[in-house]
């Protein structure tokens, strides 16, 4: 009984153990990149390029649209008699597909300037993430999730300090003011960074 006892006692003392290890050597950071994408250079340049794209592209579809639909109901209505059946039910079927664009602008458009607004943020994107890459493997986190993800989170680390400053990107007093007191871009062990304050 006695051996019984002691072989549980140290599986037990074994697996405390293995659990103590194991819950120490995590390492958890948040990350959002939203909140780094204000300050990366040129980013203002994405409303303003997106708005030419509206202009330029969508406004010219839009118009395009409208004068096809126009087009084919005015051929329709003129020559209907004159036309074939199968012509006939072509044409009806390119007007309901022109209709249906048409009336479904809004929704089509929301889609395009989206599709549009990932591609001209592509590039900022890359640099971003190829920085908190870099600092998840020198820091050694052993997960990383986007901030939203939770209400709260014990022992955390924001990591926007970190990535910003390792993109080198100019920003506010106050962000490198928040360099120092963490002790990012110093020799000393960094205290855990936390997100700006907001003045």
């Amino acid at each position: 009984m006695k051996k019984i006892l002691l072989a549980c006692s140290v599986i037990i003392i074994t697996l405390a153990t293995t659990t103590k290890a194991n819950a120490q050597s995590i390492k958890i950071g948040m990350f959002d990149e939203e909140s780094i994408l204000q300050f990366m250079p040129g980013i203002e340049k994405v409303d303003s390029l997106l708005k030419q794209f509206m202009e330029d592209s969508l406004k010219h579809e839009y118009d395009d649209e409208m004068y096809l639909l126009q087009s084919k109901d005015s051929t329709l209505r003129a020559d209907s008699s004159k036309m074939s059946p199968a012509l006939r039910q072509t044409i009806k079927s390119e007007i309901s597909q022109h209709l249906y664009k048409i009336q479904n602008w809004q929704q089509y458009q929301q889609q395009r300037l989206q599709m549009k607004q990932q591609e001209l943020l592509r590039p900022f994107l890359e640099k971003i993430y190829g920085a908190l890459q870099a600092i998840i493997v020198e820091q050694k986190y052993t997960h990383v999730f986007k901030k939203d993800v939770f209400l709260h989170i014990d022992k955390g680390e924001e990591l926007m300090l970190r990535v910003l400053h390792r993109l080198n990107v100019p920003v506010p007093k106050e962000i490198e003011e928040q360099y120092k007191e963490f002790g990012i871009g110093a020799k000393t062990t960094p205290k855990p960074a936390t997100a700006p304050k907001k003045g």
